[in-house]
């Protein structure tokens, strides 16, 4: 099963789908994806394309992924929790978001993007080992 990670260069991209990199980058300017610069690359060309919902949804519309036999994971696999999340700890979770700077959100929703739930939990410690 081919994986596309939340964040990949067009090089990788362009491999992944079977496609060549100039398509690529023609999609990324004529449908406006978000990418951003790689540091220490010289030239400034080098690219992370982010693989949102709107680049995921035209991978899925292109005629030559819905021909081939190959599945694409297009999202991480959300886990099958026990149990809902504890109505007290709902509220706290909000406050806590709310209270966070634009910049230190940014850097979660970076971060979630980049490592999903699975990563982000890892790196708390917090992770079910009986799961």
């Amino acid at each position: 099963m081919k994986t596309l990670r939340s964040k990949m260069t067009t090089e990788e991209l362009s491999l992944t789908l079977g496609m060549a990199k100039q398509t690529v980058n023609r999609w990324i300017r004529e449908k406006g994806w978000k990418t951003e610069r790689i540091n220490g690359v010289k030239g400034g060309r080098a690219r992370w394309v982010h693989v949102d919902a709107r680049v995921r949804e035209h991978i899925k519309s292109l005629p030559a992924m819905r021909l081939q036999q190959a599945v694409y994971q297009l999202e991480e696999t959300p886990p099958a929790y026990a149990r809902p999340v504890a109505p007290a700890l709902s509220p706290k979770i909000t406050d806590v978001l709310e209270k966070m700077t634009a910049s230190e959100q940014d850097h979660l929703e970076r971060l979630l993007l980049r490592e999903g739930i699975n990563g982000f939990l890892t790196r708390l410690g917090i992770v079910d080992v009986n799961a």
